[in-house]
């Protein structure tokens, strides 16, 4: 088994956080917008994201790039390479960065109303998984990068009970 290219992830992630924080732009920062504000202004806070915050919505953008083509190259020799383990991992990435903590901090406390919560959660959906498809589109095990041929995996052998 070929060992995780550690530059590949990282460009691969670098690459699929600033697609996925692009896309973030058009959902929240454009779309979902004027929600935030009314939401924002119910907290008592300013009714747009401070340039601090945004900037660290950028930066957590691209973590999260890195963490996703980072699975990605860790599920290839399970599932393959290729568009559909790039969406198994992103839709893995999501459901630990975006459903569970916005269920369970914006939906659970009503801290924001329920469509936003829904919208932005469905909307991160969206943008990981193009993010990580993007990503992973960039990442090669380390043979293949360096122009040697990758040994095929032996098929696995059913486990019996």
């Amino acid at each position: 088994m070929a060992k995780i290219n550690l530059g590949r992830v990282i460009l691969g992630g670098i690459v699929a956080g600033i697609v996925a924080d692009i896309l973030d732009y058009f959902v929240d920062g454009l779309w979902l917008a004027p929600r935030w504000a009314d939401g924002l202004k119910r907290l008592n806070h300013p009714a747009a994201f401070s340039l601090n915050a945004i900037v660290w919505f950028q930066i957590l953008g691209i973590v999260c790039g890195i963490v996703s083509i980072w699975l990605y190259a860790a599920m290839r020799p399970r599932f393959g390479p290729g568009v559909k383990t790039a969406v198994y991992t992103g839709v893995a990435v999501w459901v630990l960065t975006a459903l569970l903590p916005n269920i369970g901090f914006m939906y659970v406390t009503g801290l924001f109303g329920r469509r936003l919560t829904l919208y932005t959660t469905f909307g991160a959906l969206v943008e990981i998984v193009v993010g990580t498809i993007v990503g992973a589109a960039l990442y090669k095990e380390a043979e293949a990068a360096a122009g040697k041929p990758v040994a095929a995996e032996k098929p696995r052998e059913a486990v019996r009970a």
